[in-house]
């Protein structure tokens, strides 16, 4: 993925009311963390007690012994709490969240107006621990936008991977279906693309328009509005020349995927990861091993659709609804099997399916699917950093890498769930909360 994360920095707090400040550049005055207990390594479960980390330039300088400051620098005191790195969540949706009005929204909102609310949901993501996510399906100018307003410390919010607008097949998922003709015409993304010739074009315009990784549609989708089932929507030449335009240009691409089918002929033109992966059968699963492909299981998306389709308020569409109640529950026990497998999984929520701010909650259901705590942990924060190929910038704390942390009170080796009770957040050495 290359050099993401220069350049951001945002706002920082100041005063008794807890106002802001927008800075253009990290925080110039040295800042020292006392933290009671940091996970000094999460690819092990090191636990070190008494620790200060020094951050400066927005960068970790030195981890040392003790409780120490110097003057002239700011001291934030978690002695009493437990500091990690900051969380990386692969795959969220930045410019929306469902809701009872969504499909009106998707005709009523500019990508001026999709951005402003992208920034809103930004803030929610960045207080809840994450401060790297990847946004994978968005209008390419909102998305784009915003990721550079949170670069120059415009906007409060993670750093973001973005892969703009889908590459998607003609009337597939995140092809614009459900409405009028003149309608589907006028919102269809340029990312859409029938041939292999036309796939290339679509992705080479992506990397054009600044996307830093691709993300496709290789199967159907639960949220279009269409009944096309979950199955495989690419053809393999198609495919393949999706992945070799990628490549050449430096790009990774990754694939919603939700069939088996789909996810095979994928990862056999050399596809670099899965999103979803609901019907991962044994062929995928040795595919993934031998290609050493990520996993991003997006539980709480299969978990919140199915929660709405079965529900008393379900304001899903008949098409939205029989795929949610079919696909829903098999997320969990793919995820198992998958785990237990020795698939390499990274973090990912689909947030904006499920709310924005509430990311945490995947890691109690991947516990749920078999994974110690600390291994959830692993995939929110070593697993996604080499997932991204930014293992030297984020992922853990050590001097040299962003000054990315989170505290909270109790023990989430003990208990994942008070990574839902996030206390403190620092991005870039700027302190949030």
């Amino acid at each position: 993925m290359g050099k993401l994360l220069s350049g951001a920095c945002a706002l920082v707090l100041v005063g008794a009311l807890g106002g802001v400040a927008c800075a253009q550049n990290a925080p110039k005055e040295t800042v020292f963390v006392q933290a009671g207990r940091l996970l000094a390594d999460p690819a092990t479960g090191k636990v070190d007690t008494a620790k200060t980390l020094v951050l400066e330039n927005g960068k970790v300088t030195r981890i040392v012994d003790g409780y120490v400051a110097e003057p002239g620098g700011k001291v934030v005191d978690l002695k009493d709490s437990f500091v990690l790195p900051g969380l990386i969540d692969s795959h969220v949706h930045l410019t929306n969240e469902q809701n009872p009005n969504g499909r009106l929204q998707m005709v009523t909102r500019s990508p001026a107006d999709n951005a402003i609310v992208g920034a809103g949901f930004a803030r929610k993501t960045l207080m809840a621990g994450f401060t790297t996510v990847a946004n994978l399906g968005a209008n390419s100018q909102a998305i784009f936008a915003l990721r550079e307003g949170v670069k120059r410390g415009d906007v409060a919010g993670p750093r973001i991977i973005a892969s703009g607008s889908s590459i998607a097949v003609h009337g597939g998922h995140a092809d614009i279906n459900g409405y009028s003709e003149e309608v589907m015409h006028a919102l269809r993304p340029e990312s859409i693309c029938s041939g292999a010739d036309d796939c290339r074009r679509a992705v080479r315009e992506q990397i054009w328009l600044g996307a830093d990784l691709i993300k496709i549609t290789a199967t159907g989708g639960v949220l279009s509005n269409t009944a096309a089932g979950l199955s495989k929507q690419f053809s393999d030449a198609e495919l393949a020349a999706i992945i070799e335009a990628a490549h050449s240009m430096g790009r990774k691409v990754t694939a919603h995927a939700h069939g088996g089918d789909g996810i095979n002929a994928f990862l056999k033109a050399g596809g670099d990861s899965i999103e979803h992966g609901t019907y991962l059968d044994n062929e995928g699963v040795a595919l993934m091993k031998k290609s050493g492909a990520y996993l991003v299981p997006t539980l709480m998306a299969g978990d919140f659709v199915y929660r709405i389709a079965s529900g008393p308020n379900n304001f899903l569409t008949p098409a939205q609804t029989a795929k949610a109640l079919e696909a829903g529950p098999k997320m969990l026990d793919m995820a198992r099997r998958a785990h237990a497998a020795g698939v390499r999984i990274a973090f990912g929520t689909d947030s904006g399916v499920s709310a924005h701010g509430d990311n945490a909650g995947e890691f109690a259901l991947l516990v749920k699917a078999g994974l110690t705590p600390l291994e959830a942990i692993q995939t929110a924060t070593v697993n996604a950093a080499d997932h991204f190929a930014l293992s030297s910038e984020v992922g853990s704390l050590a001097p040299g890498k962003a000054a990315d942390l989170i505290a909270v009170k109790g023990d989430p080796l003990k208990d994942v769930t008070e990574l839902q009770r996030v206390t403190s957040v620092i991005k870039g050495g700027v302190v949030y909360r």
